[in-house]
């Protein structure tokens, strides 16, 4: 009986794993979903093609213009507001089709990873392989993505009326929801496909899970600039690197009154901000580099901490490139796509840090 008994839960234990397993890949390819999400919502910002669909549709949006007749009524909207009259005054048809397709890609998209999460979510839990806590904590990062839809919605308003695009604070918000969806999503992944705890001295870890934590802070408020500096557009002026202009800091920097708005309203005081935080960022991830380093984790943990440098570089190298040269269109979204690289490289040295079960 002890065989058989011994048997069946080492069976169990396995049918669970498997289980597991299976839900945490859905779970990162969501996450990885949501990252390309993220890379259209650039496109769309950087192409001028948020404002390109006037309204919200949430079911029957999915379908696009079939005919002459419906083209010329959407793009009739689209003439109503500031964008068209003050920036594109003139459009073709044929034009704004161009911009059209675009944001509805986005919008398109977002229905689809909605439809990817809820389908495999019910039948995971109908089969029990999403339970409890977990099964709570997954649905809810199912409302924010209902969440997302509406702020991006919010975002897209702000550009109905005198504006000639969207409120720049609406625009940060909606990148750092996403930012937080992607987070959860992945977290939750990993915590599925990669359960166990690295063997590691708990003052070692909690010092290091500390730094982890101001590290990840710091990449994720330099994410937030970054989206200051994409939705005033930043990146048009002081084109060279590592002056601004002929000057190490922003000549315009306290153009505005009172001062702090700068960072949050002026172009210039917003690029400022986001050079000066990559520095920061830079201190961070490298002085985690080395005292991972030196804490001798064991080899697996150890080399996701020599991952940090290697997404500096090449997000640095990304960001430079795309400022002195004027934000051609792939440079700027891979330098976003590499924001949320560096962002999932602190994450996974996070969770390879986190302690140990009873």
């Amino acid at each position: 009986m002890a065989i058989v008994s011994t048997a069946g839960i080492a069976a169990t234990g396995a049918r669970t794993a498997s289980a597991d397993r299976a839900v945490g890949r859905w779970l990162l390819a969501l996450s990885g979903m949501v990252l390309v999400q993220v890379m259209l919502g650039a496109v769309t910002r950087l192409t001028d093609s948020g404002l390109s669909i006037m309204e919200w549709r949430p079911i029957m949006g999915a379908i696009p213009p079939m005919n002459d007749a419906e083209w010329h009524r959407v793009f009739d909207i689209y003439r109503q507001i500031a964008e068209y009259q003050i920036v594109n005054a003139g459009m073709s048809l044929d034009e704004f089709k161009t911009i059209f397709w675009w944001e509805y890609l986005h919008r398109l998209w977002g229905r689809l990873i909605g439809i990817v999460f809820l389908l495999p979510f019910l039948w995971f839990w109908v089969r029990g392989q999403l339970r409890g806590g977990r099964a709570r904590r997954v649905f809810a990062i199912f409302v924010l993505g209902g969440l997302q839809g509406v702020m991006g919605w919010v975002m897209v308003m702000s550009g109905f009326a005198d504006r000639t695009d969207v409120s720049q604070y609406r625009l940060v918000a909606h990148l750092m929801l996403a930012l937080l969806i992607y987070g959860l999503l992945l977290w939750q992944a990993l915590n599925l496909l990669q359960p166990s705890s690295f063997d590691l001295p708990d003052t070692q870890r909690n010092s290091l899970h500390r730094h982890g934590l101001i590290m990840t802070a710091l990449i994720t408020l330099e994410i937030a600039i970054g989206g200051f500096v994409a939705g005033l557009d930043g990146g048009l002026i002081y084109n060279n690197f590592p002056m601004m202009g002929d000057h190490w800091i922003a000549s315009d920097l306290f153009h505005l009154s009172p001062w702090w708005i700068n960072f949050f309203e002026n172009p210039g005081a917003a690029q400022f901000l986001h050079r000066l935080m990559s520095g920061f960022v830079a201190i961070a991830l490298i002085s985690m580099t080395v005292r991972g380093r030196r804490a001798d984790p064991p080899r697996a943990l150890k080399r996701r901490f020599y991952y940090l440098p290697f997404g500096l570089l090449l997000q640095a190298a990304l960001g430079i490139a795309t400022l002195m040269l004027v934000v051609p269109l792939p440079l700027a979204v891979a330098h976003q796509a590499g924001a949320f690289l560096l962002f999932t490289i602190s994450l996974y040295v996070m969770h390879g840090l986190k302690a140990r079960r009873a």
